[in-house]
């Protein structure tokens, strides 16, 4: 049977398709489908986020993922001779199944360390050989397991001091001196000669840390140490870092030939400068609801961040989110709840998500 159409039925069926096609796109399209030509959008996950509403964001949104804390050496490497390998096994599994790259957090840090790593079998402190060659053991350990799985490591985790010291105050400085930096690198490499090594430290933004951190890195790439990128943190805050800031420490670090990558992306809806473990600069208490002025304030960071983001595409290799929604966030349990990504407590969109789109 033939059925003829005048032209108002042709564009109203024409309409109907262009209707489905375009919802179509929107139900498909995430933060990584928007970025794909610009970088890589990762998100820091744990076990209960690989499931459920959280899986289904994950999928639709990152295409890298890091473990938030089932990598670090204390989760992962409890006991001299014991490892415990499930929950990052799980993780790397999830994105090795769904065709996401993985990044690997963290092998050498001073904090969520165990104790036995600087104690020898009556309590005092190891000698320089024996801290390496356990150092060494568990950087070769892990690093092989995910060869080929993992494509890149933040080898080094926070070494530089934020007062006016040079490097920060760690067991690992007391007992090895500087030389376990280049070592864990050199050890990295080893292990997987095709992994993308990092030193990985925040307030990078802060020019007397960053003009350390820099000149730490430019000695040791003369020193022919294998690192090929720095990751700048990225726990930011509604008033911080400028726009200028953040430029020149982009330009610095690329200046070395360095890969840049934001690692640990947050924007707290609280005032000061956001460090590792600390927001400072900011004394009274605040509200634990989510303002309108929070809400706009955190839209025009995201706002500014992403287009220098967009700006410098051929220095940057991966912008990763660190936690997946206001749902969860590392800043919470300061006696106060924040607010600090793109999705909120129900896993929606927020403002700042269609601004960070909008381009």
């Amino acid at each position: 049977m033939n059925v003829k159409l005048n032209k108002l039925q042709l564009g109203i069926l024409l309409l109907f398709i262009g209707t489905l096609l375009i919802s179509g796109v929107k139900k498909t399209d995430g933060l990584k489908d928007y970025y794909k030509k610009y970088f890589p959008i990762g998100v820091a996950v744990k076990p209960s986020d690989l499931r459920g509403k959280e899986k289904s964001l994950i999928l639709e949104h990152f295409n890298s993922i890091t473990a938030e804390n089932a990598m670090k050496m204390g989760p992962i490497h409890p006991g001299e001779n014991r490892y415990f390998w499930p929950i990052a096994d799980s993780i790397v599994e999830f994105g090795v199944a769904n065709k996401i790259k993985v990044r690997g957090h963290c092998l050498v840090w001073h904090a969520q360390t165990p104790f036995w790593l600087f104690k020898d079998s009556i309590g005092q402190p190891v000698s320089k050989q024996v801290l390496l060659s356990r150092m060494k053991n568990h950087i070769e350990t892990v690093v092989s397991r995910y060869r080929g799985k993992i494509y890149a490591w933040d080898v080094v985790n926070e070494v530089i001091a934020d007062d006016t010291s040079y490097y920060r105050k760690s067991q690992f400085l007391k007992i090895a001196g500087e030389d376990f930096i280049e070592e864990a690198f050199r050890y990295a490499h080893k292990a997987d000669p095709k992994a993308i090594l990092f030193y990985n430290d925040y307030n990078t933004e802060n020019a007397a840390k960053r003009d350390k951190i820099y000149k730490m890195l430019k000695n040791l790439l003369a020193k022919g140490v294998p690192i090929h990128g720095v990751g700048l943190q990225a726990h930011w805050s509604i008033n911080s870092p400028t726009r200028a800031e953040l430029e020149k420490s982009i330009e610095m670090f690329s200046s070395l030939g360095l890969q840049i990558q934001f690692t640990e992306l947050d924007i707290s809806v609280y005032a000061g400068r956001q460090g590792g473990q600390l927001i400072t600069g900011e004394k009274s208490i605040q509200p634990t609801t989510f303002t309108p002025e929070m809400e706009q304030k955190q839209l025009e960071k995201y706002q500014m961040i992403f287009e220098v983001f967009r700006k410098y595409k051929k220095n940057i290799t991966g912008v990763t989110f660190w936690n997946l929604s206001d749902k969860y966030s590392w800043l919470d349990g300061r006696g106060r709840k924040n607010y600090p990504l793109l999705f909120d407590t129900e896993l929606k969109p927020k403002k700042a998500y269609y601004e960070v789109i909008k381009f």
